[in-house]
């Protein structure tokens, strides 16, 4: 069973949004062509959606500032802007993406108390969201197993969500590739999106382009016939 899941493609992680990262909007295109192909049996997306007291927020730590790190009891948190709050236009789903071709959209982040890059669990591997659950459920709907799933991971950004979501799914035993081309990373340090590829695959996951899973199909040619 193929499954795409499309990380946090999410307005405020798009240009114009309140942590937009850069060309964040050209994964769009690229995440349709991929829902519309047919080639995934399901069809997943994930979406950050924070409380307002969230605690990634720098503006909810008095005098810090965003990009800061701090040490909070379970390690350290990146500040970042205040985004994707419940209920907020920043939070829904870029209008431009397929939506009416997405079968679950799940929702992570939603703790006050600490934060979720991945699809699968907070930050802390304390909560777990309901994406395992859901692919477990497709899997056994069609008579499989986990170790009959292959997952495929895209969207925002590359370094951070994409990255903690594949990697989690590898160390669920999932079969796991990242659409590199369908993302798109945030590079707050130089080369961040080069150190977590080198990671991802150490750890298995494979690297793929949309190129690769739906070749384009080659013109065809006019023939002309002469008497």
């Amino acid at each position: 069973m193929k499954v795409l899941v499309l990380v946090d493609i999410q307005n405020d992680f798009c240009p114009g949004g309140a942590l937009a990262v850069p060309e964040g909007d050209q994964v769009v295109p690229i995440a349709n062509k991929l829902i519309r192909s047919g080639a995934f049996d399901l069809v997943i997306a994930t979406k950050d959606w924070h409380p307002g007291d969230h605690i990634s927020f720098a503006d909810n730590h008095e005098g810090k500032k965003v990009f800061e790190q701090i040490d909070l009891s379970g390690g350290a948190q990146t500040l970042w802007p205040r985004h994707c709050v419940q209920g907020t236009r920043g939070a829904e789903l870029h209008a431009g993406l397929d939506t009416g071709a997405i079968h679950h959209i799940v929702e992570k982040g939603t703790s006050p108390s600490i934060d979720s890059y991945s699809g699968f669990y907070d930050n802390h591997h304390k909560r777990e969201t309901s994406l395992r659950a859901i692919i477990t459920e497709e899997a056994a709907r069609r008579g499989m197993l986990q170790h009959d799933v292959e997952l495929f991971v895209c969207g925002l950004a590359l370094d951070y969500c994409v990255a903690a979501t594949a990697r989690d799914a590898a160390t669920l035993g999932l079969k796991t590739h990242v659409v590199l081309d369908a993302c798109r990373a945030v590079n707050l340090a130089s080369h961040d999106d080069v150190r977590t590829l080198r990671e991802l695959t150490a750890l298995g996951v494979g690297v793929t382009t949309s190129e690769v899973l739906i070749p384009e199909r080659a013109p065809s040619r006019s023939v002309e016939l002469h008497p």
